[in-house]
């Protein structure tokens, strides 16, 4: 089994990685970028991991991007959703392919951490100054706990159907 495999390596790859997002953001994107691509040059399938992990990432982005336009997030920067968000949407769906999937064997468990975890997320990102929320913590709560127990089985489910055959 190659490193890139291995639970706690993904595991501690993706805390690193968001860590370094969350509180480096901007400057710290070559970072993230670099992380990113460490993760590429230990995969064995380049453009299979390319493809398996588009669909994820492009939906989270999207889901961000309609929060954020909705007023959910403001990032107070000069686009509308951060080039370190980006890169932690590629490093999120590398991570829920390997590190999470376990998770994704039951959906109930993946709505449930969803809709805990997640939103537990955002609001340390908002507390380290990486978001602001509009609508104050617990309304904004509110609307990731149902977005996010209803996404994170979804993208589970599309993370294990772009899986390559074993």
């Amino acid at each position: 089994m190659r490193l890139v495999d291995r639970f706690w390596f993904n595991a501690m790859w993706f805390q690193a990685t968001w860590f370094c997002c969350v509180l480096g953001r901007e400057p710290w994107v070559p970072v993230g970028l670099l992380s990113l691509a460490v993760h590429f040059f230990l995969v064995a399938d380049r453009s299979g991991e390319l493809r398996r992990l588009l669909p994820i990432a492009m939906t989270g982005f999207s889901v961000d991007l309609m929060l954020t336009l909705a007023g959910v997030f403001d990032f107070e920067t000069a686009t509308i959703v951060p080039a370190w968000l980006m890169v932690l949407w590629w490093v999120f769906a590398a991570a829920i392919y390997r590190s999470f999937a376990k998770i994704g064997q039951s959906l109930w468990l993946a709505a449930v951490l969803g809709g805990i975890a997640v939103p537990f997320n955002y609001l340390v990102g908002a507390s380290l100054g990486a978001v602001s929320l509009p609508f104050g913590s617990a309304q904004t709560a509110a609307v990731l706990v149902a977005v996010w127990a209803f996404l994170l089985p979804l993208l589970y489910r599309i993370s294990h159907r772009m899986a390559p055959a074993q």
